[in-house]
């Protein structure tokens, strides 16, 4: 199974952003689907997930900002982000969990005016 993450750009503080996470294979086949974050000389940073039964839970630094979801029609992972701040500059990637592990190739986001 692969993931294909897209949707990143550069976006002024305030804004907002869509991030796409497409599955080679169905997603309902996952346990958990999450987006991770990292920058440059920090550790990757879980930011949000998504059980397989709808469950969802955010960092702190997102919560009422960010929200996950999915398309299990599409095989596609969202996340939808909203009045982003240059704290969220960015590369994200997306894992999804099924008893092995796969990640995406990570997209770039810039909060930056």
């Amino acid at each position: 199974v692969q993931l294909q993450a897209s949707g990143g750009g550069l976006v002024q503080p305030g804004g907002s952003l869509r991030l796409s996470c497409v599955a080679s294979a169905a997603i309902f086949s996952f346990n958990a689907m999450s987006w991770y974050r990292q920058t440059p000389g920090k550790q990757r940073e879980l930011v949000a997930v998504m059980y397989a039964g709808g469950i969802t839970n955010y960092a702190d630094s997102v919560k009422g900002r960010f929200t996950i979801s999915r398309d299990n029609a599409k095989n596609t992972l969202y996340l939808q982000m909203s009045s982003l701040i240059p704290e969220d500059t960015a590369v994200y990637y997306c894992r999804g969990y099924g008893g092995y592990e796969v990640w995406g190739q990570g997209t770039l986001v810039t909060v930056s005016s």
